[in-house]
């Protein structure tokens, strides 16, 4: 079916993203999986682009686009060379709707014009050792004094949290209101008593410096806070998942359409007695079956762009897609792993990458149970 979600311009950003990543990403991508991290000068290359912080206002640097269509391109590009060590999605999709809605002028004018330059690398900090999924269970605490908090606890599981410049906390202001308690301040490198802990052994997903993160009383001062008051944390954090969720979806289809094209490729040229293993029945159906719902998936969350960008997507739609294409992705990459026979266990076929990195989708933004929790709630039982 012809997908018609993108106009003219889109396709010329396209064009200009994928040369980017050709250029500069795919040739060295290997070699960053083995370093464990992504180079800081390919973001500012990046930004020099106009691939980051695009939703920042013209005055700052940024092209004051807040079409989601533009999003969704890079991270399109970005899976059909499965360069999962690329961050760009984490500051672009989760953390710029925080900096760019949510501060004040002043903040504005100290952020926003190194996001969209790629000087500063943005990380967000919800997840703890014994929080999750469940945002009310933090126990990282702000206790506010004066004119600073002083914020104390720890993070894990963080996304850019290695390259991070500028760290969206989450933490308790006052610890006996539970959710109305949470506040969001924003954490600076540098800043006395704020150290990064391992750069954590994954999977998958390589490339990617996914960090611990420890606070031993950090003074913040209530100017780095997101938000007019205290407690305004839970609430910002609720509005904003929506997009970050469907960002992961967005991500989920492209890495299965990229996958399965690679794999009705290899299926055209591997042998087996006799004839192209593509001529076989069963290769045939589970290829049939596979195109089916990665097409019927991508059509999905297209309207959910839509809805996006109107302002009209919830949070049980972003729900659907986010637990929906996430297991679809494991589905399709295991499926075309076995179809690849033994080479699919190799790390030299980008199969056996995929398989590895797309294990967490359905884990990270909310796991595929708390999405289905969600979804739930909306029934009104």
């Amino acid at each position: 079916m012809r997908r018609d979600l993108f106009d003219e311009e889109h396709q010329l950003f396209r064009e200009t993203v994928r040369d980017f990543m050709a250029r500069e990403v795919a040739p060295h991508h290997a070699r960053w999986e083995k370093d464990g991290i992504v180079p800081r000068e390919v973001w500012q290359k990046a930004g020099r682009l106009g691939m980051l912080g695009f939703s920042a206002p013209e005055r700052y640097g940024g092209a004051g686009i807040t079409d989601f269509r533009y999003n969704a391109v890079i991270v399109e590009e970005i899976m059909a060379i499965g360069a999962t060590g690329v961050g760009f999605s984490l500051h672009n999709d989760v953390v710029a709707p925080y900096l760019v809605n949510l501060t004040n002028e002043e903040q504005k004018q100290r952020w926003l014009p190194g996001f969209v330059s790629g000087e500063s690398i943005t990380a967000i900090a919800m997840t703890e050792p014994g929080a999750g999924s469940d945002l009310q269970g933090i126990r990282t605490t702000a206790i506010p004094r004066g004119d600073h908090y002083l914020l104390n606890g720890q993070k894990t599981f963080i996304t850019n949290g290695i390259n991070a410049d500028l760290v969206v906390v989450a933490a308790t202001t006052d610890p006996d209101a539970g959710a109305r308690g949470i506040t969001l301040l924003v954490v600076e490198r540098g800043m006395e008593g704020f150290t990064r802990g391992r750069n954590l052994e994954k999977v998958g997903m390589h490339a990617q410096d996914t960090a611990e993160l420890f606070f031993d009383d950090v003074r913040v001062p209530v100017t780095n806070r997101l938000g007019d008051a205290d407690g305004q944390g839970f609430a910002q954090l609720m509005q904003n998942l929506p997009q970050e969720r469907l960002s992961i979806a967005v991500a989920a289809v492209a890495a299965a359409e990229a996958v399965l094209a690679e794999t009705v490729e290899y299926c055209r040229n591997r042998r087996a007695f006799g004839r192209p293993i593509g001529a076989f029945q069963n290769t045939r159906f589970v290829l049939a079956e596979l195109a089916t719902e990665v097409d019927i998936a991508r059509h999905y969350v297209d309207k959910c762009i839509l809805a996006l960008n109107a302002g009209e997507l919830t949070a049980v739609d972003a729900a659907k897609a986010k637990w929906w294409t996430t297991e679809l992705q494991h589905k399709v990459i295991d499926r075309c792993l076995q179809l690849h026979g033994g080479y699919g266990y190799m790390l030299e076929y980008p199969v056996a990458k995929a398989w590895l990195d797309s294990r967490v989708q359905t884990i990270y933004g909310g796991t595929t149970e708390i999405m289905k929790e969600i979804i739930s709630r909306s029934f009104g039982f």
